[in-house]
């Protein structure tokens, strides 16, 4: 059967050429100078494909797009002035399966016409064996997991292969981006092409370009031989960036070129070659803040952000640990060479799905790595995972999630407001110690066995005990020494005061009486004593005196200020 295809744009002379182009590669075409003519032959014929400009006389392109997009999968690709590519990578985004710039080169529509075929190819596979295609079974193999989350990613995978659009895979460390970046490309057309992944953090940043555009014999000392880059090396498939952030700002003005005009240039090299490459990018840092930071160009993040795909962490679908936990037990098995297959207990498994992974599916998999080597069997018990006690782990939970959410709100209200963003951290640094005093004082009064730690993403924080404590009753009743003197001077001076000033009066209850000036200021007076005292030991080194006060060099600077202490009076 003859592929067909619409060809959409308003210059006759180029229409003839793309027509021309196409009855050479053996299909047949029909021209439309107008959307609404388009409209018409879309509506009344059959059409494999479509190319169509974004610039038409009575409408955009893009609303083409969206109608095909929408109502079939028929692959379609836009054709875009020079310098017009922010529509294009709208065009993607509403579901354009490539993009072609003018002037036209006849090389590049050849390549895109091939890739639009293999897709239809790939589509008709699909549509014959629809109960379980090829694509789908190579999911299913790869993807591990059928949770309610990870239903809609395999959709969405398998709709990102069809298209030549730059996918951008977020998430935290180890939910598998890499993984998800080899599925796209073995399931798209370029699969007979090479996919190189690179880890950008990883090259050192003198020898970035040399590394990704190659070089020529000769053009630097060591040079002695061509070398092929890493955009040469994938031409025709896919370029993996993991940990795209990394990259320095030099190298990222040179890779928003290459991605753009699709040319690299090697070093020493006096013309630039062209090259059919898909970007795939991938981060666990949060690229768009970094974009507001100054430390990520906005022009390159648009343009390898142009489809963002969130993998979601092993916490959010944990109906897939135990599928998870047989799929790496497999492996271990095949990868060691084991004789008998290490299988999981069932509170071992019920163990794993109530456990926080703070590492994710790489975690899982180091896990249980640990648990086949300390198994004397090969039925693995829950003390062979080397958990910590659930509830132990259920309070690192909600530890976590308190911190996080407070360190979040401190970095939006530090780009706010500095002065609430100090304050904010001082109540922190409070609550911290009041959690900890309060902790030690629980400690002492019911001791427990201490507990090695063996998992590999935490390790348990030691305390250390604050100078500022509320002296104990052998202190009190301890001889007027200098330094019992000093410390009960610190912590009530209001009641010496009070007492000089009543020697006649009758004698009182020291529960009884009040601070003279209110509340507020007696507390701010203490606390800078208290501060003051701290400075006095260490030669007015503010950095030691907040270790001393355990608190934070930031804090203590705040509440000098606050407390109207000045540097200076270090001299008297």
């Amino acid at each position: 059967m003859t592929t067909t295809a619409l060809v959409v744009d308003d210059e006759v002379d180029l229409c003839r050429l793309m027509q021309i182009t196409l009855t050479k590669m053996g299909i047949k075409s029909d021209v439309a100078y107008t959307l609404a003519q388009a409209r018409s032959y879309w509506h009344e014929n059959s059409y494999d494909f479509c190319l169509t400009d974004l610039k038409l006389p009575d409408g955009s392109g893009l609303e083409l797009v969206k109608e095909i997009s929408n109502s079939s999968s028929t692959p379609i690709a836009v054709i875009t002035a020079y310098g017009s590519m922010d529509l294009a990578i709208e065009a993607l985004k509403l579901g354009a399966f490539d993009f072609v710039n003018k002037p036209l080169e006849l090389p590049r529509l050849r390549q895109l016409v091939e890739n639009a075929l293999k897709v239809i190819q790939q589509d008709n596979v699909a549509k014959s064996t629809p109960e379980c295609s090829p694509e789908q079974k190579m999911l299913d193999s790869r993807l591990i997991g059928d949770s309610a989350v990870m239903l809609p990613i395999k959709n969405t995978i398998l709709k990102l292969a069809r298209s030549q659009a730059p996918v951008f895979l977020s998430g935290a460390s180890g939910t598998g981006k890499e993984v998800v970046a080899s599925l796209i490309h073995d399931l798209s057309p370029r699969r007979d092409g090479s996919f190189v992944p690179v880890n950008c953090g990883a090259i050192p940043s003198e020898l970035m370009e040399s590394e990704f555009f190659g070089h020529k014999k000769g053009s630097f000392t060591g040079a002695v031989a061509d070398k092929q880059g890493l955009f040469q090396q994938a031409n025709g498939g896919t370029l993996f960036l993991d940990e795209v952030a990394d990259l320095p700002l030099a190298m990222q003005v040179k890779l928003l070129r290459a991605i753009q005009e699709k040319t690299v240039r090697a070093i020493g090299d006096t013309k630039e070659t062209p090259v059919d490459v898909r970007i795939l990018s991938a981060t666990h840092k949060n690229l768009n803040q970094l974009v507001q930071d100054g430390t990520f160009r906005q022009d390159l993040y648009y343009r390898i952000n142009v489809i963002e795909l969130k993998l979601p962490t092993l916490n959010a679908r944990r109906d897939d640990i135990p599928v998870l936990a047989e799929h790496f037990l497999s492996m271990i098995t095949h990868e060691w060479q084991l004789d008998t297959p290490p299988a999981l207990t069932v509170s071992a498994r019920e163990r794993l799905q109530h456990h926080n992974f703070a590492g994710n599916v790489r975690e899982l998999r180091n896990v249980l790595e640990r648990a086949v080597t300390l198994a004397e069997t090969s039925l693995i018990e829950v003390s062979h995972l080397g958990l910590p006690d659930l509830e132990a782990d259920i309070s690192h939970q909600l530890a976590g999630s308190q911190g996080q959410s407070e360190e979040t709100h401190l970095n939006k209200t530090q780009r706010s407001d500095p002065k609430a963003a100090d304050l904010i951290a001082t109540q922190s640094t409070e609550n911290q110690e009041t959690t900890v005093q309060s902790t030690e004082r629980v400690t002492a009064t019911n001791p427990k066995p201490v507990t090695t730690n063996l998992h590999p993403y935490r390790t348990n924080t030691q305390h250390y005990p604050s100078m500022i404590q509320r002296p104990t009753s052998s202190q009190v009743e301890a001889p007027n020494n200098a330094t019992g003197h000093s410390v009960q001077a610190a912590t009530t001076p209001h009641l010496t005061q009070t007492e000089g000033e009543e020697k006649g009066a009758p004698s009182k209850k020291v529960d009884d009486q009040l601070p003279l000036r209110g509340l507020e200021h007696h507390l701010q007076e203490q606390e800078k004593q208290l501060i003051i005292t701290a400075l006095k030991k260490t030669d007015w080194n503010k950095t030691q005196a907040a270790k001393l006060l355990g608190t934070t060099f930031r804090s203590l600077r705040y509440r000098m200020k606050k407390l109207e202490i000045a540097e200076d009076q270090s001299e008297e």
